[in-house]
């Protein structure tokens, strides 16, 4: 496509506003939480004071970055203090807070947060092998539970495999099974020893989803709701073994396969394993980002260990591992990873970003603040999760003294 015809196929499917702030003054006391049951829309827009400060970050990342739409919720103390959404979902369709977008890997913590459960009732122990559920799988004598949640199991990502970006471009709409995925990520052949080093894998969470299903004779998706979502209120997270995306969706566009192109229903079946593949929306976002960053749902020695479960100091290629997966200055008290989350800086985050849409959550538990951020690309959006870059700023605006990192 020549670069005249690509101009001319973003305007006409960009879904670009120039949305403003108009200066409804509320008070400055934050609006009471979500009650279980109520909608999620955009609250009164501040004339003043740290809500309308975001609101102004956000309408000015979302010009800066060329993105369609930007929804974004902040909470203190579990109160509201502002949720908006800029720009559009479609062209002539405005975005919305109660809009449905993908989560990725926001789900990897509720999985790593229900296998502590079951720790914590005995059913398991963080160090079992995980051969004693898995028989089939390679090492399995030498992997643990704990391993395969904090990413030191040395299998690795089948996401970066050359073989699967290339057919994953071919073929977006393509349904992977957890063996297509497994058999491209090759746990016959570790990286390193497990436990010895550090290395993200989306491979860890399609074998934990399938223990956790052994473990408790339960479907994912059942047991997911029965330890996370339904005692936590996220009605609008919910897992579809299909595309589909509940009403009303957020729609999504990319340029990543050379053309921009709608991508809103490209199969989300390699992000994780059957039965945690979720959509959301920022409401639910901001509530999940209070819930794992506070610990909620864990005793304070499990929510230790989520938070550090041994990962730090880990981290450094090998010779078989390249250091573009094990990074040696990931893994340090400021930034390393935990039990299916990242720490950085003292914040809790999760930041999924594929197919179009970027989502962060973000939680800082000395003052308990949760940020939610989701985007959507416009034809010239730069690469990057574009939700944590504006998240970053975010927290530099309301906590300038120890942001987001």
């Amino acid at each position: 496509m020549t670069r005249t015809r690509t101009a001319l196929l973003c305007a006409a499917t960009a879904l670009f506003t120039a949305a403003t702030l108009p200066g409804t003054a509320v008070g400055a006391a934050p609006a009471p939480a979500l009650r279980d049951g109520q909608p999620c829309v955009r609250s009164p827009r501040p004339a003043e004071g740290p809500g309308r400060q975001v609101l102004e970050t956000v309408q000015r990342a979302k010009q800066d970055l060329d993105l369609n739409s930007v929804l974004v919720r902040v909470t203190v103390d579990g109160h509201e203090l502002v949720t908006d959404a800029f720009g559009e979902s479609m062209t002539g369709v405005p975005a919305e807070p109660g809009m449905h977008f993908r989560a990725g890997s926001v789900v990897f913590p509720f999985m790593t947060v229900t296998l502590l459960q079951l720790v914590e009732q005995g059913v398991v122990g963080l160090d079992d092998p995980v051969n004693t559920w898995l028989p089939e799988l390679p090492h399995g004598d030498r992997i643990t539970l704990r391993m395969l949640g904090d990413a030191t199991s040395g299998i690795h990502d089948y996401v970066t495999d050359p073989v699967f970006l290339a057919q994953l471009e071919a073929e977006p709409f393509r349904h992977w099974s957890p063996e297509d995925l497994l058999k491209i990520a090759d746990p016959e052949h570790l990286w390193y020893e497990p436990g010895t080093n550090w290395s993200y894998s989306h491979a860890n969470f399609v074998l934990l989803g399938a223990a956790l299903e052994r473990i408790t004779h339960t479907p994912l998706d059942q047991l997911l709701a029965q330890h996370v979502t339904d005692p936590l209120g996220l009605h609008d997270t919910r897992n579809s073994f299909t595309p589909d995306i509940p009403t009303p969706v957020l729609h999504a566009f990319t340029s990543e396969r050379g053309t921009y192109e709608e991508s809103t229903f490209w199969n989300p079946s390699w992000t994780t394993g059957p039965g945690a593949v979720i959509t959301t929306h920022i409401c639910d976002l901001a509530r999940s980002a209070e819930a794992i960053g506070s610990g909620e749902l864990l005793s304070p020695s499990s929510f230790r260990t989520q938070l550090d479960p041994g990962t730090v100091g880990l981290g450094g290629p090998t010779p078989d591992c390249p250091p573009t997966a094990c990074l040696p200055d990931f893994n340090t008290p400021a930034r390393h990873y935990g039990l299916g989350l990242l720490v950085a800086n003292d914040w809790v985050v999760q930041n999924p970003s594929f197919s179009g849409y970027a989502a962060v959550e973000a939680y800082y538990p000395a003052q308990r603040l949760a940020i939610a951020v989701a985007t959507t690309k416009g034809c010239h959006t730069p690469d990057g999760n574009t939700a944590e870059t504006i998240a970053k700023q975010i927290s530099t605006d309301l906590v300038p003294d120890h942001p987001l990192s």
